[in-house]
């Protein structure tokens, strides 16, 4: 490894094999990178939350997964709780100014663009895409496969495969990014007849989307986990755009 030599590095730090550092970021001591991460300059990485309450003594963690690429002023703040990690999966490409608060969980090559913020306690699955400049709420859920458009403003949990925008506006399934998964026409079909389900202006979503799995009508398990993700969380979820002004606890 090649350490340049007016570079700043503490006595005991590792990092894992092939991983790039460029000049002026900032990698703080509660940082894990496994192998061939590259972080670009004037990112900070372990930095301390941005939370009122919290104790600067707590030993809490980031992880950044493998192949990751951190682009410039991105930062990433370390977990609020004791032994706990916020955590980066592997192959994901985080772009310029985003920001990924403390104890969120981001899955494996998970796109977030240009000054994209995440607030604390956001999940995002595998493959998910966040358009540059949308903003999470804290605690919400973004499932994998999801795509939200630029400069969402997002404080309800998104189902995977699907596309939101604007203020938890649900658009439909995220067709580009299931034609590249190269998902077979009847699971397609299916995840189709899941979205409509979930998609109703009435009722319950929590309990169509039960009694759907219930009955047993979808073999695909896209569309099972679908409609699994509504039995889950601590939020509402997003809905068709003209559904948007309902309560949350619907």
């Amino acid at each position: 490894m090649q350490i340049h030599p007016t570079a700043l590095v503490e006595s005991g730090a590792r990092l894992g094999q092939g991983c790039i550092i460029h000049p002026y970021a900032v990698i703080r001591r509660h940082c894990a990178l496994d192998d061939a991460v590259v972080v670009y300059p004037f990112a900070v990485l372990g930095g301390d939350p941005q939370d009122l309450g919290f104790d600067a003594a707590t030993e809490s963690t980031v992880h950044i997964g493998a192949r990751t690429v951190i682009r410039e002023h991105v930062t990433i703040s370390r977990a609020t709780r004791s032994g706990a990690s916020t955590e980066i999966g592997a192959g994901c490409f985080l772009m310029a100014a985003c920001h990924v608060a403390h104890d969120c969980r981001i899955g494996e090559h998970v796109v977030i663009a240009n000054a994209a913020l995440l607030a604390g306690h956001v999940q995002v699955g595998d493959r998910a895409f966040l358009g540059g400049g949308a903003v999470i709420h804290q605690f919400c859920r973004i499932g994998q496969g999801a795509m939200i458009g630029g400069g969402a403003r997002i404080s309800r949990d998104v189902p995977p495969f699907t596309m939101a925008t604007e203020r938890n506006a649900l658009i439909g399934l995220n067709r580009v990014g299931l034609r590249r998964r190269g998902l077979d026409r009847a699971t397609l079909d299916e995840l189709k007849r899941a979205l409509r389900i979930v998609a109703s202006p009435l009722g319950n979503l929590r309990d169509q989307a039960g009694a759907a799995l219930a009955r047993g009508d979808f073999a695909s398990p896209e569309a099972r986990e679908l409609l699994e993700f509504y039995q889950q969380g601590q939020r509402g979820f997003v809905r068709p755009r003209r559904h948007t002004d309902e309560p949350e606890d619907t």
